[in-house]
């Protein structure tokens, strides 16, 4: 049994089901052994006026379930919904294959993995963006 591996910076903080963690001086590995533990790196939390794009707003959602302030129960429909309303505009193999990863962890509720397939889109949602506003 492996666990997922944190590598942690120093005084670098995360969130654990709830609790927030600080590393001290020195780099350091965590193995969380706990299944389904959920699990945000502070350095990576969006704040809610951060959530000002489509994908960040899907994004901010499943963090919401990972800080313990949404139950998966509760933001099940909101993150298919919107999953299915960015993979109308995301079509692309690459945009699709996380937008698929994403929806299945939704379904078998795994947020930490919710996120970080979500987290992929960013750099493509930047760049389309950009392209628009000109």
């Amino acid at each position: 049994m492996t666990g997922l591996v944190l590598k942690l910076g120093p005084h670098e903080r995360v969130l654990i089901n709830g609790a927030v963690i600080e590393n001290g001086d020195k780099r350091s590995r965590l193995a969380v052994m706990t299944p389904n533990a959920n699990i945000l790196r502070l350095r990576d939390a969006l704040h809610p006026e951060e959530a000002n794009t489509p994908v960040r707003r899907v994004c901010y959602i499943a963090q919401l379930v990972l800080s313990g302030d949404a139950g998966p129960g509760d933001t099940r429909s909101q993150l298919l919904r919107g999953i299915e309303q960015l993979s109308q505009v995301l079509t692309d193999p690459d945009s699709r294959r996380l937008l698929t990863i994403a929806s299945q962890a939704v379904l078998e509720d795994q947020h930490y993995q919710v996120l970080k397939a979500l987290r992929g889109l960013l750099p493509r949602e930047t760049r389309l963006l950009a392209a628009g506003g000109n």
